[in-house]
Order: structure tokens, then C-alpha cells, then sequence
């Protein structure tokens, strides 16, 4: 019977420390006074567990003071470099990576160009671990500080178990992703959709802050959507909630990679728009296809603003179906082209359902190509961090 109390009281004392450096981590830089009002802790308590927070180096006395009348109080803040995870965004063209300390700051970027989708998962995970290593090296990171690493891929992914389920973007289908990464590297890893990964990142540090329930859609090689809610990402039964671009426009439409016709990313991705194209001018990139709208080629121009208008109803769609308070628009095609998320406004006054119209606010991703970076990042510190219950 006393282990059992011991044990109760050991899980208590954790939990209250746990708590006290999530109070510190969000509201830094913040005083013991403050903490103990915060918490109803005794002051006692409040000093115990901040010089053990202190000793296990998670946290640190700052030089500032707090203001206002009565004794000068030391401020706590938390120590940049107690430890570090790893974001991984893989494109189809090439592999980003940041280093993440535990301000949730991204140290350093760095980017690698590479054929993914010729390339097979083994390869992939070969190259990321010999890349991350390097990383490591050059910064000068004690590798026992790196306590995870995230990594966004687009598809169907097995969030719990680490597990690419299918992705059409390379060609992959049941591949334990996570898995080998972490037997290369000895680092814990978790993997998620890329766009999952994103509008996280939007939500902690960019257009999504302060919004309860944010829907993006993310536009480029091809086209999906993440839902985050009061902070949880909505993910369906089987992680597979998003997947827009696989839904049906004309059943006897497009051809689309997965198979069937008529999927919407092939009306709206950056291939379809360069098809279309190529039926009036010799066209191989997407960029030539704006320049000439910018030069006011009438068939380009027609063409973009065809794009809008479908890129207008995938946003009433979205809106129908959850009610969101912000709809974020990202990817390539948005980040490189602003111009068209006017054009998407113009079309959505068209095709927005009306008890919807001015309830929601539109607006381009913040974080740009940085976001499942950041995003990636976060993931891991949020699984492997102390305030995920595991120290390092």
C-alpha cells in the first residue's frame, strides 16, 4: 500500500513540474510570484521545483527583473539549448530541413535539391539521416540534445504508427518511414501529412494564431486541406481527413495520377494549368503561364482565373462542411502568385453559400515555405520534449 502512495505521490510531483515549465515555456519571461498565483502552489513548492527545473538546465534565471512596486523579482525563462529536434519537409524536388531549440525558434534552415519521387523510401532515409548528421555536426550540437525529429510527407500517412500508407506524390505504399529513420539514427521520430504538419506550424506561429477553428488548403504540385481546432489538428478515422484533391468534380473529367478522373487537383494543381496551357503555347513551367497573364495574354489570363474560380469553390466546399473562422490558402502556387488570392475573393463573392459570406476571413499563409519546416519541428518537440513527459 505505500509503494502505491509513493507511486501517487511521485506521478503528482511530475506532473506538477510539468506544468510549471509549460506555465514558464508560454508565458516567458515570468516571476516565482507569478507562477505561484498562476498555480495556488505554495511558494515553498514553487522554489523546489524551479531549482530543479534550473539543475536539470530545462530553465534559467534571466537579468531581467519584474516592475511595479515592492522587492525586485528574478525573472525564469527557459534555456534555448537544453535541447533540439529536427523539422523535415519533404518536396518532391527537394528536401528542407531546420534545426528547432526549445524557444520553438528554427536555428538554422537547410535545403538540398532531390528527385523524391525517383527515388525509393530506403534512399530518402538514407540521405535525410546523412544530411541531419551533418547538420548536427556543423552546428555543433551535442547529439545526445536532440531528442526528436518530425518529418511531413504528403499522403495518407499512419500518424500513430509511423507509417506512410500511401502517397501518390512518390510512389510509396506502406512504408514504415518513421522506423528508418530512428534505427539510422537513434532519434525518436514521428512522421504526419504535410499539410497537417503546416497548418500546425500556422497555428503556433503564424496566420492561424488566436483563430479556434482554421481550415488550409494547400495549393501546388497538388492540392489538399488540414483542419486544426482549438489546437488539435483534425485528423478522421484513419488520419485521411484533408485529402481534397481526390475528390470527385466529373467522374468523366481528367485522368488523375491516383487512377480515376475527374479529381479536383486535376483542375486546380500546377500540372493541369500547364496542360491547359499547352494547347495555345509551347509551356513548361507554371511561371510562364503568369508571365503571360501579367502581359495580359487573354488565354492565360483565362486560365488563372479559371484556376480562382475552382480554388473559390474548393473554399465554399470547405466552409459547408466545417464552419471555419479563417481559411488559410498556401503552397506554391499561392506563395509565388499573390495575385491570385484576389482573384479567388472576386470568384468566392460568386460561389460562397450565403448564410456563409463574411463569417470567415481568407488569407495567404504566413510562413510561406518555411511552415512544415517549423511545423515538423514542433511535432517532434510536442511528442519527445520534457512536456511530453519523457526528459532528456
Amino acid at each position: 500500500m505505500k509503494k502505491i502512495v509513493k507511486h501517487d505521490q511521485d506521478v503528482i510531483k511530475q506532473h506538477n513540474k510539468l506544468m510549471i515549465l509549460d506555465i514558464i515555456k508560454k508565458q516567458r519571461p515570468i516571476s516565482r510570484a507569478e507562477i505561484t498565483k498562476i498555480t495556488g502552489m505554495s511558494a515553498t513548492s514553487i522554489g523546489r521545483f524551479v531549482s530543479e527545473l534550473c539543475e536539470e538546465g530545462v530553465i534559467r534565471e534571466t537579468e531581467l527583473t519584474s516592475s511595479g512596486v515592492g522587492r525586485k523579482a528574478i525573472m525564469l525563462d527557459i534555456e534555448p539549448g537544453a535541447i533540439y529536434t529536427i523539422g523535415v519537409d519533404i518536396e518532391k524536388k527537394r528536401i528542407n530541413f531546420g534545426i528547432m531549440d526549445f524557444s520553438e525558434t528554427v536555428i538554422v534552415y537547410h535545403r538540398i535539391d532531390y528527385q523524391s519521387q525517383k527515388a525509393n523510401p530506403e534512399e530518402t532515409a538514407e540521405l535525410i539521416c546523412r544530411e541531419i548528421r551533418g547538420l548536427i555536426d556543423r552546428e555543433g550540437i551535442p547529439y545526445e540534445k536532440v531528442i526528436g525529429v518530425g518529418v511531413g510527407v504528403p499522403g495518407v500517412i499512419d500518424y500513430e504508427n509511423g507509417i506512410v500508407q500511401l502517397s501518390t506524390t512518390f510512389g510509396w505504399k506502406g512504408v514504415a518511414f518513421a522506423d528508418l529513420i530512428e534505427r539510422e539514427l537513434r532519434i525518436k521520430t514521428v512522421i504526419d501529412n504535410d499539410l497537417k504538419v503546416k497548418i500546425l506550424s500556422e497555428y503556433l506561429y503564424g496566420s492561424a494564431k488566436g483563430s479556434n477553428k482554421t481550415a488550409l488548403i494547400g495549393i501546388g504540385t497538388g492540392i489538399g486541406s488540414a483542419l486544426i481546432i482549438n489546437g488539435e489538428v483534425f485528423r478522421g478515422g484513419s488520419n485521411s481527413a484533408g485529402e481534397l484533391g481526390h475528390t470527385t468534380l466529373d467522374p468523366n473529367g481528367n485522368l488523375c495520377e491516383c487512377g480515376k478522373r475527374g479529381c479536383l487537383q486535376t483542375y486546380v494543381d500546377e500540372n493541369s494549368l500547364i496542360l491547359e496551357a499547352r494547347r495555345v503555347a509551347d509551356i513548361s513551367d507554371v511561371r510562364q503561364v503568369f508571365a503571360a497573364a501579367r502581359n495580359n495574354e487573354r488565354w492565360a489570363k483565362e486560365i488563372v482565373s479559371r484556376t480562382a474560380l475552382y480554388i473559390g469553390i474548393t473554399i465554399n466546399n470547405i466552409v459547408c462542411m466545417y464552419n471555419p473562422d479563417t481559411v488559410i490558402l498556401s503552397g506554391e502556387l499561392v506563395e509565388n502568385y499573390r495575385e491570385i488570392v484576389d482573384l479567388v475573393e472576386q470568384h468566392s463573392e460568386q460561389v460562397i453559400w450565403e448564410p456563409f459570406k463574411g463569417k470567415f476571413k481568407v488569407i495567404p499563409s504566413e510562413l510561406r515555405g518555411d511552415a512544415i519546416v517549423m511545423g515538423a519541428g514542433a511535432l517532434a518537440m510536442q511528442h519527445f520534449a520534457p512536456l511530453a513527459g519523457s526528459w532528456a
